[in-house]
């Protein structure tokens, strides 16, 4: 298995890069989040990989973070879901806001990712449960962004879009309780 890849990055055509390892060019498939971050052209570039063989194909996935390529790893372990639908999720949404996506078990989310529909979002959902959100709660993850996620979900229910829910939640003192925080952002949203 090839775990890493170091060399010289010879080209760029999302989703696409191709290193150069001392005369040997690796066509690598990157998420989008990983392409915004690499180097310029002819610079140096380490990317942690992962390598798919199948009767077609042998292809190799590479990574800038070990978070991502985890979060990819755990993605196709998941049925229905494949390398190119797991890149497509990373690019649409970072290894964070994958974690609390499925933290606050929201389908709606996941939906806005091109290629995702209700159904695989809520199995995706399901199935990571208690994985992702366990990283995010590593990476410190608070009660307040639990109580923020929870009045943002209140708000929705009540009618109020996700923008109007987010910019509400925003507006909230720190350290503001659930129910508290649902009082002041109607009386802000009411205004």
């Amino acid at each position: 298995m090839i775990g890493r890849i170091v060399g010289v990055l010879a080209e760029k055509a999302p989703p696409m890069v191709l290193v150069d390892v001392h005369g040997v060019g690796y066509e690598l498939h990157v998420p989008m989040s990983t392409f915004y971050n690499l180097p310029a052209l002819g610079e140096a570039v380490q990317l942690l990989t992962h390598f798919v063989v199948r009767e077609d194909a042998q292809l190799l996935f590479g990574f800038l973070t070990a978070a991502e390529r985890a979060t990819f790893r755990e993605l196709v372990k998941i049925s229905g879901v494949g390398p190119r639908t797991a890149l497509a999720i990373l690019s649409g949404l970072s290894v964070d806001e994958l974690a609390q996506a499925v933290t606050r078990q929201d389908a709606a989310r996941l939906v806005k990712v091109p290629g995702i529909g209700k159904k695989t979002a809520e199995r995706l959902l399901l199935e990571l449960k208690g994985k992702l959100g366990a990283e995010l709660s590593s990476a410190g993850a608070t009660t307040q962004d639990a109580a923020q996620g929870d009045i943002a979900q209140a708000l929705q229910a009540l009618g109020y879009s996700e923008r109007e829910a987010l910019a509400a939640v925003k507006a909230l003192p720190p350290g503001v309780g659930v129910s508290d925080g649902i009082k002041l952002a109607l009386k802000s949203l009411n205004r």
